[in-house]
């Protein structure tokens, strides 16, 4: 079965970085597209970022476009979000996904970003 599996999140300071990575497993990872997504207290979930099942195309959302990038190592069946200088509106919950629109998630990994 589809299991996606989220770590890296934590408490950082404005302004810092965190690395999340998504390590996929149960179906051929290097034929589909990933995403991630995030979910604040009290707002819809919406779409970070996705990238192609070679890696060779991404999107963000306007919110995070020059500070978070998404990649993927297919030979490790995992995908990344690089965030960088980290604002307190990032603070959410962050969700791996299968493709886009989503058919897969993961249980998610929360980011609180706090001074």
């Amino acid at each position: 079965q589809v299991q996606l599996v989220e770590s890296g999140g934590g408490l950082v300071q404005p302004g810092g970085s965190l690395r999340l990575s998504c390590a996929a497993s149960g179906f051929t990872f290097d034929k589909n597209a990933m995403s991630w997504y995030r979910q604040a207290p009290g707002k819809e979930r919406e779409l970070v970022s996705t990238i192609n099942n070679v890696g060779g195309s991404t999107m963000y959302a306007d919110s995070v476009k020059g500070r978070f990038t998404i990649s993927r190592d297919n030979a490790k069946n995992t995908v990344y979000l690089q965030m960088n200088s980290l604002k307190p509106e990032d603070t959410a919950v962050y969700y791996c996904a299968r493709r886009f629109p989503a058919d897969y998630w993961g249980q998610g990994t929360q980011v609180t970003v706090s001074s």
